[in-house]
């Protein structure tokens, strides 16, 4: 990747907005209002995600055919934003027998039973195809008992609908991700794989400390904060952000840090290959042992396929065959870069505020924990080389590798299965977006004191 005095100067103008960004969502984070997370709607959630996993179809179907029998003519009405989910029984059985299909409102958090009137009513055709996005509910409620539980049954007054904010952003991250990539592989030449050649053992320390080290690291972390036992989605986000490959940011802090910027791309571009194979099955070494977690494998494959291999290799051979252009659309590409990152961090927050308001499952422990994981890992990248005789000048490299991640990878990933997974509170996302914003703050304190820690001789 090449960065000459122009390329610096569009890189910097770039770079001047994130620290009013920054200052202004730590200043919303510091100031959120506290809500109770484990309300009632994640108890009840777990209650039925218990009688699923035990095949209990006895309950599901009395959920499922005893509300059909309410009046529902003094129901009361109620509209909001939320998410369509369910649940499938682990035992055969009929449809009212084994599925359960619910309504989680966003800023609540509360769960109400859908009651399908019958199944052959158009307004619920096709259910599963609702479970993918956010959605505009215009539901009436009737609360009843069944068997000794008291539970809140909907039906539909409209069908529901997608938000049209959330239909763009959802188009948006895949059309930047995508374009991003591309500008990534215009950086790429086969100098850099050439590299695992000349330097191969920067290069596989480098590789086995993104892909081996830090996902064990978020691991260690995710059970001693006790995030793998009270909030598994959180941890499983601590696994996809640090199981994603190193991206353009640490490229670009690598350059401003005066260390080995060949090297960081290098590490950058295996990494983002391997991420195909290293990404699902990383996920599924450290969640398998989560109960309510099942791990969308063939997804995040095809995913990865789709927006990073494939934009991957149009950059590269659009580089082979016109390098004279590839060379002055890098600076553009990595302003891209930039920019789809803060839009990713910046619209992914604002249409899922409550995340702020949920102090209880994002409060200090969760900051904290986000800023020891991208410490950590920039502290771990920058020890372990040295036992390995590794100059301070890829050391750098290295360093920043290890710590920064492709938090727009992670983000897009988790976006679009989080739905299918049953992450309600939108967690994977909270921590990529998180862990994105705190790559900037780590990368302006490594420009800042690797000079000091990482001292570079003259002749490197």
């Amino acid at each position: 990747m090449t960065f000459n005095r122009h390329s610096q100067k569009q890189l910097i103008r770039g770079l001047k907005p994130i620290g009013f960004i920054l200052t202004s969502l730590i200043f919303i984070l510091f100031f959120s209002a506290s809500v109770n997370a484990e309300g009632s709607g994640e108890m009840l959630y777990k209650q039925l995600s218990a009688i699923a996993n035990n095949g209990e179809n006895i309950i599901i179907e009395d959920l499922n055919v005893a509300p059909r029998a309410l009046d529902w003519s003094s129901a009361e009405q109620l509209d909001f934003t939320g998410h369509l989910r369910f649940l499938n029984s682990s035992k055969e059985g009929s449809i009212d027998q084994t599925r359960l299909f619910f309504i989680r409102s966003a800023a609540e958090g509360n769960i109400y039973i859908l009651s399908i009137p019958s199944r052959d009513n158009p307004d619920y055709a096709d259910l599963e195809d609702l479970i993918e996005s956010k959605l505009i509910f215009s539901i009436k409620v009737l609360e009843s008992k069944v068997g000794d539980e008291t539970y809140q049954f909907a039906q539909f007054i409209t069908v529901p609908v997608q938000p049209a904010f959330d239909k763009i952003f959802r188009l948006m991250i895949i059309l930047m991700l995508f374009l991003v990539m591309i500008g990534m592989g215009l950086t790429l030449t086969g100098k850099d794989f050439a590299l695992l050649v000349s330097k191969p053992k920067a290069i596989i320390i480098g590789e086995l400390l993104q892909f081996g080290v830090m996902p064990l690291i978020a691991a260690g972390l995710g059970y001693l904060l006790g995030f793998h036992e009270h909030y598994p989605y959180i941890y499983v986000g601590m696994i996809l952000i640090t199981a994603t490959p190193g991206g353009v940011t640490s490229n670009l802090m690598t350059h401003y840090a005066k260390g080995d910027v060949a090297l960081s791309v290098s590490v950058t571009t295996i990494s983002t290959i391997l991420a195909i194979f290293f990404v699902p099955l990383l996920l599924n070494v450290y969640c398998s042992n989560i109960p309510d977690v099942k791990v969308p494998t063939g997804t995040i494959a095809v995913t990865i396929m789709v927006l990073v291999i494939i934009p991957l290799s149009i950059g590269m051979l659009f580089r082979k065959l016109n390098e004279k252009l590839a060379k002055k659309l890098i600076p553009v590409f990595s302003i891209l870069g930039i920019v789809a990152l803060l839009f990713l961090i910046i619209a992914g927050i604002f249409n899922n505020l409550e995340g702020f308001a949920d102090t209880d499952r994002h409060g200090f422990l969760f900051y904290s924990m986000i800023l020891l994981l991208t410490f950590i890992g920039m502290l771990v990248g920058g020890l372990v080389p040295r036992l390995f005789k590794i100059s301070n000048y890829q050391i750098r490299a290295i360093s920043l590798e290890t710590g920064l991640r492709n938090a727009s990878l992670a983000m897009t990933i988790a976006l679009l299965i989080q739905d299918s997974m049953g992450d309600f509170h939108s967690s994977m996302f909270w921590v990529s977006g998180m862990f994105g914003l705190t790559m900037y703050i780590a990368g302006i304190v490594a420009i800042k004191v690797y000079p000091k820690i990482f001292p570079i001789k003259e002749e490197e």
